[in-house]
């Protein structure tokens, strides 16, 4: 809270400074004596920008540093018998004593030297904050003077606001890029110690999903069983029957908006379709437990057919509705870039609009309905939550959809649930699971990318 009022002081700051920057720029041009470089809205973002940036910049350091140089000076000062611990105690010891000076546990039953800690921790704390507030202020208002006076009706104020945007994007474009990176090197090194202990056969072609191993070396049935194909079979299942329902439904729609649908109709379904994407996934969970796995049941139980009461058919089936906007939305911009002189050639020749659009536009949309297609499947492979509550945890080995199954994401969330030891191949077996969908999701969206390059050199 304390650094979240500093960094609204900071904006603030900002906001004034732009103001004096803008109030010096005016006076420098009623002078008359020169004309300015830049607009005047130039020289006042010039003085903001010096004066929030450097101050956000020292905010941010200051924060992701603070806790790790107060926890160290607090184990440094701590009694030898205390500091002696291994480091997992100790490590015990000063998560204890911050939970204490935070307020999260009480320190009445505390020892004297872990209640003078504690007050040392709190006097550490006060006196970093106090020292950042002045620290960031300093730095906001000096970088607003230093501005300020730089200000002259020559500065070209305009140029050196688009040099410090473009480092600015520049910045957070490498940002972007070292977090993929790192992920995807977090995915591989653990996985790379997952295959280390299971091989990347048994993994990649076993049958039987059964992650549990053993706490003790004594304990029985203890070996665990990493077969991954169940759960890829399942992961393919409840996708294939989603794009089952959401492709028809997605493209017809996309097609009555496109080429049907009067302009007032169209404003108020494509918005109105697009809202199931921005319902949250945990509502479709709920929406596929309570109301579609029991219908399905039912409708199963008038063929006489065995439906589980988890099935892969009801996630698949909710999972699909969840996609159609994806699909809807994408397939309509693509089917409205088709140019309309294809359309008037084809009606010009006597075609009607069906055949329009059966042998013309379709055709020419393809490349990018496809596209969406794909992406619209790669997103299926990633949710997790419908199939949590839809159709369980039973790694299967069954095409059968009216079956339980499960998905490679769902295991990824159970086996990193709670408290896991990360050497086990039981917790490691999550980031080889990990690295498995992240290849083939990726390789399903550079297909989507090429598939869209190339209608977009068709057309443009």
């Amino acid at each position: 809270m304390n650094s979240f009022v500093l960094i609204l002081v900071v904006l603030a700051l900002s906001f004034a400074a732009y103001r004096f920057g803008t109030s010096a720029a005016i006076r420098q041009q009623a002078t008359g004596t020169v004309r300015l470089h830049s607009l005047v809205s130039f020289y006042g973002y010039y003085v903001a920008l010096w004066c929030g940036l450097p101050a956000l910049v020292i905010l941010a350091v200051w924060i992701s540093s603070q806790d790790l140089l107060i926890r160290t000076l607090v184990t440094a000062a701590l009694p030898a018998e205390i500091r002696s611990l291994p480091v997992d105690q100790l490590n015990l010891a000063i998560t204890d004593i911050r939970n204490m000076a935070y307020g999260n546990v009480t320190a009445s039953d505390a020892s004297p030297a872990m209640k003078a800690a504690v007050a040392h921790y709190i006097g550490l704390r006060g006196i970093a904050q106090a020292a950042m507030w002045l620290t960031v202020l300093a730095a906001g208002i000096g970088g607003l003077v230093l501005a300020r006076s730089k200000i002259t009706a020559t500065m070209r104020a305009r140029n050196q606001v688009e040099q410090i945007i473009r480092i600015i994007l520049i910045i957070s474009s490498i940002i972007a890029v070292v977090t993929t990176i790192g992920i995807v090197l977090s995915l591989v090194f653990e996985a790379a110690r997952f295959f280390a202990v299971v091989p990347a056969t048994d993994f990649l072609f076993g049958l039987t999903w059964s992650p549990q191993t053993a706490i003790r070396a004594d304990q029985v049935g203890s070996s665990g069983a990493f077969g991954a194909v169940p759960l890829f079979t399942g992961t393919l299942l409840i996708a294939t029957i989603s794009m089952f329902v959401a492709v028809p439904i997605g493209l017809l729609s996309a097609i009555y908006m496109a080429d049907y649908a009067p302009r007032r109709v169209r404003s108020i379904m494509k918005p109105t379709l697009e809202v199931l994407a921005g319902i949250p996934t945990v509502v479709y969970g709920f929406f596929a437990a309570l109301t579609v796995a029991p219908f399905v049941r039912e409708a199963g139980a008038v063929f006489g057919l065995e439906v589980a009461s988890t099935s892969g058919l009801a996630a698949g089936l909710v999972m699909g509705i969840m996609i159609v906007p994806f699909v809807s939305s994408l397939s309509d911009d693509v089917i409205n870039a088709v140019p309309q002189a294809l359309r008037d050639a084809s009606l010009g020749l006597g075609a009607t609009k069906s055949e329009t659009i059966r042998r013309v536009v379709l055709p020419a949309a393809l490349p990018g309905i496809a596209a969406s297609v794909i992406l619209a499947f790669s997103r299926a492979l990633g949710e997790t939550m419908i199939v949590v509550m839809a159709a369980g945890l039973a790694a299967n080995l069954t095409a059968n959809p009216l079956n339980a199954v499960t998905t490679v994401t769902v295991h990824i969330a159970a086996l990193l649930v709670g408290d896991q030891e990360f050497d086990s191949p039981k917790t490691l077996s999550a980031f080889a699971l990990g690295l498995v969908l992240f290849s083939v999701t990726l390789t399903l969206n550079i297909v989507a990318m090429r598939i869209v390059r190339k209608y977009r050199e068709q057309y443009e």
